[in-house]
């Protein structure tokens, strides 16, 4: 079992982010103040699959609980993050909200295609176990990965999140493997690490940019 992002994939950096989606509407924007937003942005946490907020408002601390729940509480939730980085056009709130889940905004780590291409040569199956509020399985399709992975267990379509067992249990089951035979590799010592409960092992890797982080899923086969 992988958890998506900071795993396999790496969402693009924020300014990467915030200069795809200006360009893509036309908005003229000086430099100094798209780099002053991408700042804004960074310490607001809109983007998904980036850092968190580092001052997460009161009135959003239920909702961001569960933001990955449904696609509706995760729009609400990253959405209402955006606004707080006094954005120079509202036009820019959903347009940067949809950059996020296209393809082109995420990067797979070095080390993952030969990761997953050496499990399925030894016939060892994958399932994708991630905490999102909308279906990533385009980004493995794009990026030529989809026929690597043989179930995707995502927690806005079974309603629960990880760190609990539901996500980790339906991954076993669609594999066809007990729990004891199976490896969860991920990079939150939390939401990830819960399937140690079930009776998994667990790896963890370091959610670093792509190009900084180590072979880190290199020990993946050295652990089967």
């Amino acid at each position: 079992m992988f958890d998506f992002s900071g795993t396999l994939f790496r969402v693009e950096p924020t300014e990467d982010w915030l200069r795809a989606v200006v360009a893509d509407i036309g908005l003229d924007l000086p430099e100094a103040e798209l780099t002053a937003c991408a700042a804004r942005l960074e310490e607001a946490g809109a983007l998904p699959g980036g850092a968190p907020p580092r001052r997460l408002p009161s009135r959003l601390e239920a909702r961001w609980r569960e933001r990955d729940l449904s696609p509706e509480q995760h729009r609400a939730v990253y959405t209402a993050l955006a606004r707080e980085a006094s954005l120079p056009s509202e036009e820019l709130v959903d347009a940067l909200y949809d950059r996020h889940f296209t393809p082109a905004a995420w990067r797979p780590y070095p080390d993952t295609a030969s990761t997953l291409g050496a499990l399925r040569e030894r016939g060892v199956p994958v399932a994708v176990v991630s905490n999102i509020g909308w279906d990533l399985r385009p980004v493995f399709r794009a990026h030529g990965f989809d026929h690597l992975v043989d179930a995707y267990l995502l927690s806005f379509e079974h309603g629960v999140q990880k760190p609990g067992p539901g996500l980790f249990r339906a991954a076993c089951d669609a594999i066809g493997r007990a729990p004891a035979e199976v490896l969860m590799v991920g990079d939150d010592d939390v939401a990830d690490a819960g399937a140690a409960a079930l009776g998994c092992r667990v790896v963890l890797v370091e959610h670093l940019p792509v190009g900084q982080r180590p072979s880190g899923l290199g020990r993946v086969l050295e652990l089967l």
